[in-house]
């Protein structure tokens, strides 16, 4: 197969009579020019690497403190003095799934002393009772179908721990995309 060379391909259109030779070229023109554009405009909107922000920090009052969970009863986390979890989560995300698995198997979500409410991010309530189902899931599910109670915490990066004292006052933050995420879970 022979090598492309330009010089060869416009001394062609050269060789062509007038009209057919000015076709040619601004049609070489236009592919030229077509792929330049593209080229710019693919790294002009090549995604770049989100940069995960958390929103609250330790000493922070949580600030969303009242939720309604998939069977319409309001949650209000003024109303316990336990330790509460709070997980921010998508029942499509393989980290949340794990970490849902992880602590369906630990002990922790069956301390007196825990409080734990799962926020399905982008979720409705339906799925999330599937997901709780099929998970074994035995603790109040938040239905958080346009953000605004994920977005009170973070930009980005699911499942998102919150731990919680008795006092709702942030604890600690974890970003739960690595193994094992529960045994960080200590208050």
């Amino acid at each position: 197969m022979k090598a492309f060379s330009t010089k060869k391909a416009f001394a062609k259109i050269k060789a062509l009579s007038g009209i057919k030779a000015l076709s040619t070229l601004r049609a070489l023109k236009l592919l030229f020019t077509s792929l330049l554009l593209l080229t710019i405009n693919g790294c002009a909107t090549a995604p770049s690497q989100v940069e995960y922000l958390t929103y609250v920090k330790t000493g922070d009052s949580v600030p969303v403190s009242r939720f309604v969970d998939t069977q319409g009863n309001t949650l209000d986390l003024s109303e316990s003095k336990n330790n509460k979890l709070l997980i921010l989560f998508a029942t499509w995300c393989s980290d949340s799934q794990r970490t849902m698995k992880h602590l369906a198997g630990s002990d922790l979500h069956l301390s007196p002393n825990v409080d734990i409410i799962g926020i399905g991010r982008e979720e409705s309530n339906s799925a999330l009772d599937k997901f709780a189902t099929e998970y074994e899931l035995n603790f109040p599910l938040v239905a958080d179908t346009d953000r605004q109670i994920y977005a009170q915490f973070a930009n980005a990066g699911i499942p998102r721990l919150i731990l919680l004292d008795a006092n709702n006052k942030v604890v600690k933050t974890i970003i739960g995309e690595t193994e094992n995420t529960i045994t960080k879970v200590v208050w």
